[in-house]
């Protein structure tokens, strides 16, 4: 191969890596819009589901707060379904953002479990969920009209019972908590207390309602003290 041909070889060869490079950028780049257009879609709505439901929730309401057209909406989601889901992940992960924002600076593990009181006290003081708690939400609207979304906020009350579990049972090996206390009971009941004090307020537009009853939540956690 003399001179002349390697040379345009290795022009040919570097052009070919430099269109490839550009189309490799576009693919990403389009790929990075239809992402940043779901979650778009996934925030602008969650509130949206967590307020008014699955059921009460229609496309229109989609269109209009997301300013997209239902092409649009669909294009990024199989069918409302699928925004829900999405929806109720994003709202959980919120929940579930400020518990651990919170247990990372309790020092203790009764302050730990007591950051579940703390935090779901915020949802009528200091919203910073529209529509107040999304695993009560979508529980009981979904109990008999919609088996993803009811499983989804049933593996949501697992996850939160296997959390405080594990801090109970953590505290007793620490010697913080009594070695009798049983920490399945004292999970079911705390996450009880929690969503029944949150319904209960809801109803009556009663928020020291929840106030009332998160003392008795902070009662159990102080009798699992040595």
């Amino acid at each position: 191969m003399n001179r002349k041909t390697n040379h345009d070889f290795v022009v040919l060869a570097t052009h070919r890596v430099m269109i490839r490079g550009l189309t490799d950028n576009k693919m990403t780049t389009k790929l990075s819009k239809a992402e940043r257009t779901r979650q778009f879609i996934i925030e602008t709505t969650a509130g949206i589901f967590n307020t008014k439901g699955y059921a009460g929730t229609s496309l229109n309401d989609l269109t209009d707060a997301t300013g997209l057209t239902k092409g649009s909406i669909y294009g990024n989601f199989e069918n409302k379904e699928e925004v829900a889901l999405a929806a109720f992940d994003y709202n959980l992960s919120k929940v579930k953002g400020r518990i651990q924002q919170h247990l990372d600076q309790a020092n203790t593990y009764s302050q730990k479990l007591l950051v579940y009181s703390d935090v779901y006290r915020t949802f009528f003081r200091i919203p910073f969920i529209q529509g107040g708690c999304p695993i009560l939400n979508t529980a009981v609207e979904a109990d008999d009209t919609n088996n993803l979304l009811k499983d989804r906020a049933a593996k949501a009350l697992q996850q939160w019972k296997k959390g405080i579990i594990d801090l109970i049972k953590a505290g007793v090996a620490s010697g913080e908590f009594k070695e009798d206390v049983e920490p399945e009971r004292i999970a079911l009941s705390m996450i009880a207390l929690i969503e029944g004090g949150i319904m209960i307020a809801q109803a009556t537009n009663m928020p020291t309602s929840l106030d009332k009853v998160l003392k008795t939540v902070e009662l159990l956690i102080e009798q699992l003290k040595k």
